[in-house]
């Protein structure tokens, strides 16, 4: 069965890397559904957070496939009932004057933020899982979404599980 998997890949911080990687999902014909990358506590290494669909045999053969990149550290699989998932959204919705109590009260619903006001124009930002942001994407249909954008999610293990390369465990 197809479903959503994450993959948590700790990589040294250095030009091609992102390109290394990204060509190896291409090349095997898999889709990146998400993707974030970011500078870890360590300057010198950078996490991936990687959204792929796909079933287990997928997540083994990326996984595999990933080991085997000079400038990879270590990967993990990140099991959702372990992981602290968030995603950012940023919304640019047409606004008329009538309209702005109403949206104010709807981001405030979703613990979200107004970032950016303009005469016609409103800038909103929402964290949180994936269906929290689907969910404000769907109400915010109701106004004219003139841009939205997402980061894709970011993950983390609960509890004090870590992903470290061994040379720092």
């Amino acid at each position: 069965m197809k479903a959503k998997h994450t993959i948590a890949v700790l990589v040294e911080n250095k030009p091609g890397v992102l390109a290394r990687v990204a060509g190896l999902f291409a090349r095997r014909g898999y889709n990146i559904e998400s993707l974030s990358v970011g500078v870890t506590e360590s300057s010198d290494l950078s996490r991936m957070t990687i959204v792929v669909e796909g079933d287990e045999r997928v997540v083994e053969q990326v996984t595999k496939q990933l080991n085997k990149q000079i400038d990879v550290i270590k990967v993990s699989h990140m099991e959702p009932h372990e992981t602290v998932n968030r995603e950012l959204a940023l919304f640019k919705i047409a606004v008329e004057p009538h309209e702005r109590g109403e949206i104010m009260h709807l981001v405030e619903i979703f613990r979200g933020r107004i970032v950016d006001v303009g005469t016609k124009t409103m800038i909103i930002e929402v964290t949180g899982d994936e269906d929290k942001i689907s969910a404000m994407h769907q109400l915010l249909k109701k106004y004219t979404i003139k841009e939205m954008v997402r980061t894709g999610v970011i993950s983390m293990v609960r509890g004090p599980k870590i992903l470290k390369s061994e040379k720092e465990e």
